[in-house]
């Protein structure tokens, strides 16, 4: 089993790797992704913004591998641009087929993709021509754009096409992020193409993984939301796997005071990176997921939500730390 953590554009970006990756649990990261929007192919420092793990051969400081993620909908400069990627030390290139913004979609990537699996297969045969073959290509999806109905038809593509693995996030564009996720579709999808299929989709516990495995037949599982409302949910899964394997691998839940701790770690980290008069923002977007496990994150966010000044956002994590 593999456990991958989710691009997530504005909030998984490589602090949050890195703070989730030294938890433990996660097997493979993947970026936020790279905008290829023209012909031109990008100077290097873009790659670096977004993947600043090619420095460190392309793993987060814990050793965890990460993917860097593209999207565009332009095979000749998808291709050129994985190309680059590939020289300047990505070991593994993600095509993303599967964001649901509208800014996306409205500018030919992501989601709307789908509604044409010719060019989606066109995408993926382009880029992985266009790289060494030791790098695995792999490429993300939805089950489609305005409905499901052409979920086997993207499937078949990117297999098709020469991709390596395929990641499912089990909704249409049109589902949005409203439960249910569709997981005996990603079923189907396992039995019809014969590459690693990657479960994604509301898996928020451990209960829903084993439902999530049960459905969809997926030995590997993509964690985005999930693992930041609790963010030990992939050692949490691990531990029940190996427990199913008769292997032991106990597990003890995070607490609240360590979780304020990997905040406060994340705050310190990041607080100089935005303009001050969003000082605390990713916090307090971080504490909105937080807060579906932890009643205190609830707390804290209430506490925090009007602060604007670094020595207020300071005191206040003192008095959760118990300082």
């Amino acid at each position: 089993m593999r456990l991958f953590l989710a691009p997530m554009e504005g909030v998984v970006d490589h602090h949050v790797r890195d703070l989730l990756t030294r938890i433990g649990g996660i097997d493979i990261c993947v970026t936020e992704f790279v905008r290829v929007s023209g012909p031109q192919t990008l100077p290097e420092r873009v790659f670096q913004k977004i993947c600043p793990e090619l420095a460190n051969h392309c793993q987060t400081p814990a050793g965890t591998p990460v993917r860097l993620q593209l999207l565009g909908g332009n095979p000749e400069a998808l291709a050129q641009n994985a190309a680059k990627a590939s020289r300047v030390g990505a070991t593994a290139i993600d095509l993303n087929f599967g964001c649901p913004a509208k800014t996306v979609n409205n500018s030919d990537g992501g989601a709307s993709l789908l509604r044409e699996p010719e060019r989606v297969f066109n995408i993926v045969q382009a880029v992985r021509r266009a790289v060494p073959d030791h790098i695995p290509v792999s490429a993300k999806i939805r089950l489609g754009f305005e409905d499901r109905s052409a979920y086997l038809d993207n499937a078949r593509a990117i297999f098709e096409a020469g991709a390596d693995e395929l990641t499912v996030h089990a909704r249409s564009k049109a589902d949005g992020y409203k439960p249910p996720a569709y997981w005996d579709y990603i079923g189907r999808i396992k039995e019809t193409i014969s590459i690693p299929v990657i479960a994604n989709g509301e898996i928020w516990s451990v209960e829903d993984w084993r439902r999530c495995r049960e459905q969809s037949g997926c030995e590997d599982f993509m964690l985005g939301r999930g693992l930041l409302a609790r963010p030990d949910l992939a050692l949490a899964i691990r531990a029940e796997y190996l427990s199913q394997q008769h292997q032991t691998d106990e597990h003890q839940a995070m607490t609240w005071l360590q979780i304020a701790e990997m905040l406060f770690a994340y705050y310190q980290t990041t607080k100089d990176l935005y303009p001050h008069k969003f000082l605390g923002n990713r916090i307090k977007q971080w504490l909105s997921y937080l807060r579906r496990e932890y009643p205190a994150a609830e707390e804290f966010f209430n506490d925090i939500k009007r602060l604007r000044l670094a020595i207020e956002f300071e005191t206040a994590f003192k008095h959760q730390l118990g300082h």
